[in-house]
C-alpha cells in the first residue's frame, strides 16, 4: 500500500495574519500577501495555507475562492498553539538600514522573546522604520515556523534603560574591552536574561561603567576579533539559545 501523503504538505505556505482566527472564519486576502500566495506558491481553490495570528497559534485554512488580486481563504483546523520561546531579549543599537533588518530577521529565527533598540552617545542612526523591521521580523516568522512574534519595543536611551533594569535578569553587553568569555559566562547566569549590543563605533568609556555598574550586568568577550555589531548580536543570541534557550533542549 502506499503512503499517505501528509496534509497539510511540507511545502503548504505560511502567512501571518494579524486578527483572531477561529474555525470556519473566512478570510479575505489582498495586496502583496496575495501576490505571493496566488502569483509565487500558486495558491488557487481547495489548495491549503497555514496562517498563525500570534494569539493562538497556527491554523490550517483552504482556498475557497481565487480572484486576480485576491485570495478567500476559509480556516479548518487548529493545528498547534502559540509556542512559548525562552525568555531572553535582545538589545541592539539601531544600525544603518539593511544590517539592522538583518538583526531582526534573524533574531525572530533565533527565537528572541523581545527586541528593543537601544540609544547610544554614538548611534548615527536618528530615524526608526519600526514598520519595517516588524515586517522583517514577520517574514522571518513566516519561513522559520515560529508561531509567536517578538516583541518588538519603542527604542529606548541606554540611560533611562539602565535606570530602570530588573534586578532579576542579567545583563550581558557585548564590551569590545573585555570580559568573561560568552559561553562561560552564559552557563554561570541562568535564568531570564538580555543581551546589549553597542553601535558601530562602541560604547564610550562612561557609558561602559555606566553599564558595568548595574545591577545583573556581566561584561562579555565575543572572541578574538572585531565583529560587527550585527554580527556579534546573531553570534551571542545563538551562544546563549544553545547554552540556556531552546537549543538546548534539542
Amino acid at each position: 500500500m502506499p503512503a499517505t501523503p501528509a496534509w497539510p504538505p511540507r511545502s503548504t505556505p505560511r502567512l501571518f495574519v494579524d486578527e483572531p482566527l477561529r474555525e470556519g472564519a473566512q478570510l479575505r486576502i489582498e495586496g502583496a500577501p496575495a501576490h505571493y500566495l496566488r502569483t509565487v506558491m500558486r495558491v488557487g481553490d481547495g489548495d491549503p495555507v497555514k496562517l498563525f495570528d500570534d494569539r493562538s497559534g497556527e491554523w490550517l485554512a483552504i482556498g475557497a475562492a481565487a480572484g486576480k488580486r485576491d485570495l478567500l481563504l476559509t480556516v479548518s483546523d487548529h493545528l498547534r498553539p502559540r509556542e512559548t520561546v525562552p525568555d531572553f531579549w535582545l538589545l541592539p543599537a539601531p544600525l544603518k538600514r539593511g544590517r539592522i533588518d538583518l538583526v531582526f530577521e534573524k533574531a525572530c529565527e533565533l527565537g528572541v522573546a523581545r527586541i528593543q533598540p537601544v540609544v547610544t552617545r554614538r548611534t548615527v542612526i536618528d530615524k526608526f522604520k519600526a514598520d519595517r523591521l516588524r515586517s522583517a521580523a514577520i517574514e522571518a516568522a513566516e519561513q522559520c515556523d515560529r508561531t509567536s512574534l517578538p516583541e518588538l519595543a519603542e527604542p529606548v536611551a541606554l540611560d533611562a534603560l539602565l535606570d530602570g533594569w530588573p534586578a532579576d535578569r542579567a545583563l550581558f553587553f557585548a564590551d569590545e574591552q573585555g570580559g568573561v568569555p560568552i559561553a562561560q559566562a552564559v552557563r554561570a547566569h541562568g535564568g531570564p536574561a538580555a543581551l546589549l549590543i553597542g553601535p558601530e563605533g562602541g560604547f564610550e568609556d562612561g557609558e561602559r561603567e555606566r553599564i558595568r555598574a548595574t545591577a545583573g550586568a556581566v561584561a562579555v568577550s565575543l572572541g578574538p576579533r572585531i565583529l560587527r555589531a550585527e554580527t556579534a548580536a546573531i553570534a551571542a543570541t545563538a551562544v546563549w539559545m544553545s547554552v540556556n534557550g531552546d537549543w538546548a533542549n534539542g
